[in-house]
């Protein structure tokens, strides 16, 4: 996962840091240069670094203890600031035309996901705005180029125009955008062909596609595995088109990160969206301070709200929370939930979206198989409809029938059912507002919080732990001014 090593590395910087009131000179000194070690090793740009480190080093000589943080927790929070404005300080929207259609052409070099990227980015706004979008097939050198849009674009329901590889692309652009007009389509993306790099053959391709198109977004897609290599490319399409944004794609890969921190400084353009996976609901807005936030094991709580939102049924989860209060919460509904949380993605990235849990040595190699849940439901499957709806049924006997018709051992069995009673009993203590009854049961589970927050990364225990409470309650004050926005609209 993107900036494991990264987070690990700052958590270390920030713990020298362990006097109050003033930070002490040498402690200072001894975090900006982990800080900036870390930084390059992460692949971002030596200016970035220097000119990060410069800005820290004048905001935390003299902190003063603000709104009850320590200066440790003062200098987590003017580090989590500069990361912020280093990326953007907030996210940019896309440049919608007053017009139909709006013109989105995107750009990058082979392999970077460009094409995907296209097909992720259409299916975003007809599922979020009802658009009704084009997808324009310019790439006529790549193998499987048209085919793989055009496969894509079934699948997502999207149409797709081409006219084969034979066709000068600058004459397909033409004929595409006369296409979408006749049939009023509200956007249109354009897939460029890439190249294996920069050459002045696809620039010239490049600018003419711009000039007949002209388009509201030129986004160009960079792949953030490249490191260094992703910030150069990024400079180069921005000397030569009028770039308007980044997409930054295969976030989730075995990625030192730097692409992310480097771009907005080094070519002044925002990254507008993050690639993280592979289905296609996986391409997220950018968000600077979330992502500041996640870098510095502070989770990203925000974005774990908004996959709930997005992935969850609120009818059905109100009528979960009446059974979670009146404790009658059963197997039916636990399988339920397992679905909901499938479709918000991996566990091990959702759970590293909790603050602290980033940095946790123990959730460092953390990988949990997606035939767990299948085989979880395939136990379930095989209960009869009261064995669901009163678990208290499921005495030993029962319990081996089970194993038998799931095909799974009496011991998974066994722990299955105890988990669902454990989490049975969490929630209904949650949903009565007893968090320190349910911080009880966690920790009779091996699952105590503090001693989780004080190994996680972040330095001291009770310094992990007051950076947690800091963590939540930015998200808390982000979550109001969220509401008074759509409150406005």
């Amino acid at each position: 996962m993107a900036f494991e090593n990264l987070t690990d590395r700052l958590s270390k910087a920030l713990k020298n840091l362990t006097g109050k009131g003033k930070i002490h000179e040498e402690d200072l000194q001894a975090s900006l240069k982990e800080i900036r070690l870390a930084l390059l090793e992460a692949d971002v740009s030596y200016p970035t670094v220097k000119k990060f480190i410069a800005a820290i080093k004048e905001k935390a000589k003299g902190a003063e203890i603000l709104d009850g943080l320590n200066a440790p927790q003062q200098v987590v929070k003017i580090v989590n600031d500069e990361l912020t404005a280093l990326m953007g300080e907030e996210a940019v929207p896309l440049n919608k035309s007053e017009k139909i259609p709006t013109i989105i052409m995107m750009a990058g070099l082979q392999g970077a996901g460009k094409t995907t990227t296209v097909a992720k980015l259409a299916y975003k706004l007809k599922r979020e705005e009802n658009a009704r979008p084009l997808l324009i097939a310019a790439d006529v050198y790549r193998p499987a180029a048209i085919d793989q849009l055009e496969v894509l674009g079934k699948d997502l329901d999207i149409p797709v125009f081409s006219e084969g590889t034979d066709v000068d692309p600058r004459k397909i652009v033409e004929d595409g955008l006369a296409e979408a007009k006749a049939n009023k389509n509200d956007y249109v993306f354009i897939d460029t062909a890439g190249r294996l790099q920069i050459d002045e053959a696809l620039m010239n391709e490049l600018k003419d596609i711009a000039k007949i198109a002209e388009p509201d977004e030129i986004l160009l897609t960079v792949d953030a595995m490249t490191g260094q290599n992703a910030t150069e490319t990024a400079e180069g399409f921005a000397n030569a088109l009028d770039l308007t944004g980044v997409v930054l794609t295969k976030l989730d890969g075995d990625t030192r990160g730097g692409a992310a921190l480097s771009i907005r400084d080094v070519t002044g353009k925002p990254i507008k969206f993050v690639g993280q996976g592979e289905k296609p609901t996986d391409l997220d807005v950018f968000y600077p301070d979330r992502m500041a936030s996640r870098i510095l094991g502070m989770g990203d709580m925000l974005t774990f709200i908004e996959k709930a939102q997005r992935e969850v049924d609120e009818k059905k989860q109100a009528e979960q929370l009446e059974k979670m209060r009146q404790n009658t919460f059963d197997f039916n509904d636990f399988v339920d939930q397992l679905r909901q949380v499938q479709n918000m993605g991996p566990m091990e990235d959702l759970i590293k979206m909790i603050p602290g849990m980033a940095g946790n040595p123990a959730l460092k190699n953390l990988s949990i198989d997606p035939k767990t849940f299948t085989h979880m439901e395939a136990i379930v499957s095989s209960m009869t409809k009261q064995e669901r709806e009163n678990p208290d049924l499921l005495n030993p006997s029962r319990r081996r029938r089970l194993a038998a018709g799931a095909g799974r051992p009496i011991v998974e069995v066994n722990k299955m059912l105890k988990q669902f009673d454990q989490m049975k009993k969490m929630m209904n203590q949650a949903t009565k507002g007893n968090f320190s009854g349910m911080e009880q049961m966690m920790g009779g589970a091996g699952m105590d919080m503090s001693s989780m927050m004080g190994g996680a990364g972040i330095p001291g225990g009770n310094f992990g732990q007051k950076v947690q409470n800091f963590a939540m309650k930015q998200a808390a004050r982000k979550m109001k001014k969220m509401k008074k926005k759509r409150g406005k609209k």
